[in-house]
């Protein structure tokens, strides 16, 4: 089976290779994606997030999904000392950092609750697979027709921020200016929520942001900072043998 929807702004892709799973679980995959993106939508007046940041509702009666996805906001903001922040001066709550991965996640959840066992789903570039070996390709992050590494996954995720698609969209909270120290970073970890937090909270942090991605226990990193030197933990899974492409 294999999908594609644009959901939350960005192309979603879904391939199940287990027979047995039918087209209802892409369904409900695709479903989820949509509440998410109308409850959590920081550009959608009536979303959850848009009403807390206009004081309609207050912190403490948000639904357990967003209490979720804010303390999730909260403690990379404490570990970064700040760097990453969802509240930004002059900015509404903006929790897309952290929703993505997350709802991903989750949807992967739903796909192993049916039964799947291999199945790549990818969103917009992050992609969180079961059942591979996969190979996952990271953009060069100047040049768009290459990739610079890939990335072999069995069971887990992959996420990349970089500056190469939005620009210098990625603040540190530190200082209000654009994290422009690093030109991507890609962290490959056991879930989506933490792969691609980590990568967006360790890219905001700028070239420091590396070594405290990479310490973080369970995640492997591959990075391009602004000189254009390559940094790679010795354990980033760097595809060696043919495997399936995710």
């Amino acid at each position: 089976m294999h999908r594609v929807e644009h959901v939350m702004g960005f192309p979603v892709s879904l391939r199940v290779d287990d027979a047995h799973v039918g087209e209802e679980t892409a369904d409900a995959v695709f479903a989820w994606l949509r509440e998410v993106d109308a409850r959590f939508s920081p550009f959608k007046p009536d979303s959850e997030v848009c009403r807390l940041d206009r004081g309609e509702i207050e912190r403490g009666d948000v639904s357990a999904d967003l209490d979720e996805v804010l303390g999730l906001c909260e403690e990379y903001r404490v570990a970064t000392g700040g760097a990453f922040d969802v509240r930004l001066p002059g900015r509404g709550l903006d929790p897309c950092a952290v929703v993505k991965g997350w709802s991903v996640q989750r949807a992967a959840e739903l796909l192993k609750a049916a039964g799947a066992r291999r199945f790549v789903l990818n969103a917009g570039g992050d992609v969180v697979a079961s059942g591979g070996p996969w190979r996952v390709g990271v953009r060069h992050p100047e040049q768009a027709d290459k990739v610079c590494v890939v990335a072999e996954l069995t069971d887990g995720a992959i996420a990349t921020s970089a500056r190469y698609e939005r620009g210098d969209h990625i603040v540190d909270g530190r200082t209000g200016l654009p994290a422009t120290g690093l030109l991507s970073l890609t962290v490959v970890a056991s879930s989506l929520t933490l792969a691609d937090t980590l990568a967006t909270a360790a890219f905001a942090m700028g070239a420091e942001g590396v070594a405290w991605a990479a310490a973080r226990e369970g995640c492997e990193v591959f990075a391009v900072d602004a000189e254009r030197r390559v940094l790679r933990t010795e354990g980033f899974p760097v595809a060696t043998a043919p495997a399936r492409a995710a």
